[in-house]
Formats: structure tokens, C-alpha cells, sequence
């Protein structure tokens, strides 16, 4: 009966009949047990699930398909360390079990764990089945493994489960996001059955790429088909069109959005705003933002960086005090952004309020972060201020460097410039044609000259 109730989704009745089947003292068995972490695993909880373990351990009911149980409930409930304490003291184990954890890792972001993991199945004999290739492929493309999937791809796939529509879609997947799209295509081609994964992941890995035209042209072969588009292809649209400035189509989706009532969906609403402010039209955005019930960081930095690279600084500003007010919380994105709106009003009063709540962030350490607090400093004038950023910031890349020089010499510190200049090639760091020709401007002419350092720089006239 337990069973039959988790077998056809009723969850709740699940629960209250196991709870009955407690009060009335009937001791549980193995089957019992699997059935009630599976109904644990569907609602994540953790609680009842820890309280079974127990009951497991005291009841002395190990066997391969309770333990594969409970090590399938600690990997939904995200507790990937559990999982692997329950399946490294497993006596036995099948193929089904080294999938769940293989799953588990490569759906937590811990691919390397799920490479191992298959290595030490294959080589304990085990075949691997459609959900474990499913599941390495993943982690391939996440870790850009592309090597690594086109082994799988040659040596397991082709051969064991050549018309699989599930693990064709994972090498179309696997393919774009190791940034071959050329091989993801040619796969998606010589699918015979494709499902609406599969067309999303085509779209996702062209707009992924940049290739935006090539995926609106896929939009327009499932419109003829009469394919239906979920949520999932149409934010992928709606980043294509983004990535070519297509305004139009971008509207054509947004009407078609509102026509299937799904402009509440955070994550289409948050894509449009980009795609608005990508293309140039800040009223349009605005009315996105304005008309979303729920708007997260996501959200609130689209339309805020949006504002800062369209000249509206003062609204990005607005923006950030908005956002506060409904009690998100910037992330180094945000940050960014604000600060590249500060930077261009040479507000400095706004710019070291930003720099004071920053500083009480993880933030702080963010190289953009502290690259676009160098960079607002600079231009507000205030030079000590952003080479003690500069200073103190724990790593360092092109764009610090970049922003450093450049706002020594727009502020006339031109030998610090140079100096700074000298500091960047010693550490390995190029000098590149903005930095020069910056400093050129700023300074006067450089002469190239002298054997002390491996590029010198100096100044023949102001």
C-alpha cells in the first residue's frame, strides 16, 4: 500500500499511513524501509530520512537495497558526504548504486568525484547503463572534459546505445558546452527522435557561443514543426537574440510569452530585462522590471549594469537603493556595475558609500570588484584611494592592472604610470595597445630604451 501511494504521487497519504503503521507497532521491514527513504528523497526531508538510517543501523537491515536507498536519499537531499560514507561501507554494490552517486557528484558540481567514480566501476567490472554515460557526459561538459567525451562518445556510445534519445541529447550538450558546436550539431542532425531537451540544448549551445543567428534559425524550424517551446528554450532564445542585438525577434518571443502567461516566470523576466538593456531600449526593460511580482539579484543587476553601459547612471543608482529596499543582496556583478555608473557621474560620494557596504561582503575580494573600485577612484580624482585598493587586493588580472595605469596617467602621475608599467612586465603581464597608447595621450611620448629592465619606458616631453 506504501508503495502503491509513492507510486502514483500521493506523497501525503505516503506519510500518514507510515505514521499509523509506527502507532500501531508493526515492525517495519527492508521493503518497508526502501519505500519510506524513497518518499524521504521526493521531499527532501532530511529529518525523517536520518531518523530511518537509525532505524536501519539498530534493525541491522544493510543489505544493497536499503544502503542504495539511503545513499540515493543523501544525494537528493544535497548531503554528498553521507552519501559516500553510506556507499564506501557497502559490501556489495550494482549499477544502479554507482549511477546514484555517479549522478549525485556530477549534479552537485563535483565532477571529478564522478570521473573517479567511473573509472573504479568500470574497472570493477560493472557496464555502465544509458544513466551513468547520461551522467558523466554532464560532468564532461561542466569541466570542458571534451577529451574525456569524446572517449565515451566513441568507445560506449556508438557502439551499446546508438539511437538513444537521451544520450544523444547529452552529447549535444556535452559538445556546446565544451565549445565544439560544429560536433554538437552534427549529433543533433543524425538524431532520429529528438525531445524538447534536445532542442534546448542545441539553442542554449549556439546562444552559449555566440551564434545567435544559428539558433533564432532553429526557433523558426520548430515553429514550422509546430514544436513547442518550454520555458527552459525560450530564456535560450531570449539570450540569442540578445548576443546579436536582434530587437525584433527578442519582441516576438516577448509577445509569445504573454500569450502563454508565462512572463511571471523569474527567469524569462529576468533574460527580457537583459535583452532589452542589451539592445539599447531602457523603457522596455524598465516595464519588465516594473511588472515582475518577484525580482531577484539576477533581475535587479540586469536592469542595473543595463543602465550603467546606456549612459542612465543616476537611475542605475536608483536601481541599487530599490533593490536594498526589497532586501536582496548585491552580488560582485552588482557591485560592478554600480560602480561603473559612479565612475561615470564622478559621484564619489555615492562610490565610497558602495566601496563602506563592499567591504562587509565576500565581495570585497572579487577581482571586478576591486577593479571597478580602482577604476572609480581614478576617475573621481582620488588616486591614494585606488592604490589602496589596488594594494590590497588578493589577486590581481589585466583589468586591475589596466585600471591602475590609466588612472595614474589620467591623472597626470605619469611616472607611476611607468612604473607601474615596469611592475606589470616583471610579473608577466603584458602592456597592451590601450595601456600605451592611454598613457601616450595622457603623458606625452614613450621612448623604448635601455638594457636595465626587459621593456623601459620614459617620457621624452609633456
Amino acid at each position: 500500500m506504501l508503495c502503491g501511494y509513492l507510486r502514483y504521487g500521493f506523497e501525503d497519504e505516503a506519510l500518514r499511513l507510515f505514521s499509523g503503521f509506527l502507532e500501531s507497532g508493526v515492525r517495519a521491514n527492508a521493503k518497508t524501509l526502501v519505500c519510506v527513504l524513497n518518499l524521504c528523497s521526493r521531499r527532501a526531508d532530511f529529518e525523517l530520512g536520518r531518523v530511518v538510517h537509525g532505524w536501519v543501523v539498530k534493525g541491522g537491515f544493510g543489505n544493497l537495497f536499503v544502503e542504495s536507498g539511503l545513499v540515493y536519499f543523501y544525494s537528493q537531499c544535497g548531503r554528498l558526504d553521507e552519501a559516500f560514507r553510506v556507499f564506501d561501507r557497502m559490501r556489495e554494490r550494482d549499477v544502479v548504486c554507482w549511477t546514484t552517486m555517479i549522478t549525485a557528484c556530477s549534479q552537485n558540481g563535483q565532477s571529478e568525484d564522478a570521473f573517479v567514480l567511473f573509472s573504479r566501476m568500470v574497472s570493477d567490472g560493472f557496464a555502465p547503463n544509458e544513466f551513468t554515460v547520461c551522467s558523466v557526459l554532464k560532468a564532461c561538459g561542466e569541466e570542458k572534459a571534451l577529451k574525456f567525451g569524446r572517449q565515451l562518445h566513441g568507445t560506449i556510445v556508438k557502439k551499446l546505445f546508438r539511437n538513444d534519445v537521451f544520450l544523444g541529447t547529452s552529447l549535444v550538450d556535452m559538445y556546446a558546452k565544451c565549445g565544439v558546436i560544429e560536433d554538437s550539431r552534427i549529433v543533433f542532425d543524425g538524431m532520429r527522435r529528438r525531445n524538447m531537451v534536445t532542442w534546448t540544448s542545441i539553442i542554449a549551445g549556439y546562444a552559449r557561443n555566440g551564434l545567435g543567428e544559428e539558433a533564432i534559425n532553429l526557433f523558426r524550424v520548430m515553429k514550422r514543426r509546430k514544436i513547442y517551446v518550454n520555458k527552459l528554450t525560450m530564456v535560450s532564445l531570449i539570450r540569442a537574440c540578445g548576443t546579436i542585438k536582434a530587437l525584433q525577434t527578442g519582441k516576438e518571443l516577448h509577445a509569445k510569452v504573454l500569450k502563454n502567461h508565462i512572463d511571471d516566470n523569474i527567469y524569462i523576466a529576468s533574460t527580457l530585462v537583459w535583452l532589452y538593456c542589451k539592445c539599447g531600449d531602457y523603457s522596455s526593460a524598465n516595464y519588465v522590471l516594473e511588472r515582475m511580482s518577484f525580482r531577484d539579484v539576477v533581475s535587479w543587476t540586469a536592469m542595473i549594469s543595463g543602465c550603467a553601459r546606456l549612459g542612465h547612471e543616476s537611475e542605475a543608482l536608483e536601481y541599487l537603493k530599490d533593490m536594498l529596499g526589497e532586501g536582496v543582496v548585491p552580488n560582485p556583478f552588482t557591485f560592478s556595475s554600480v560602480l561603473k555608473a559612479c565612475a561615470k557621474l564622478e559621484n564619489i560620494w555615492h562610490g565610497k558609500l558602495i566601496h563602506s557596504s563592499i567591504s562587509k561582503t565576500p565581495s570585497l575580494s572579487n577581482v571586478f570588484v576591486g577593479s571597478a573600485l580602482i577604476n572609480m577612484y581614478s576617475k573621481c580624482g582620488y588616486v591614494d584611494d585606488a592604490i589602496e585598493v589596488f594594494d590590497s587586493m588578493p589577486e590581481k588580472n589585466l583589468v586591475s592592472w589596466k585600471a591602475m595605469v590609466v588612472g595614474y596617467a589620467k591623472n597626470g602621475l605619469c611616472n607611476e604610470a611607468m612604473k607601474l608599467m615596469y611592475r606589470m612586465e616583471s610579473e608577466g603581464i603584458e602592456v597592451d595597445d590601450y595601456i600605451l597608447s592611454t598613457v601616450l595621450s595622457s603623458c606625452g611620448d614613450i621612448e623604448w630604451k635601455g638594457d636595465e629592465y626587459p621593456v623601459k619606458y620614459s617620457l621624452k616631453s609633456n
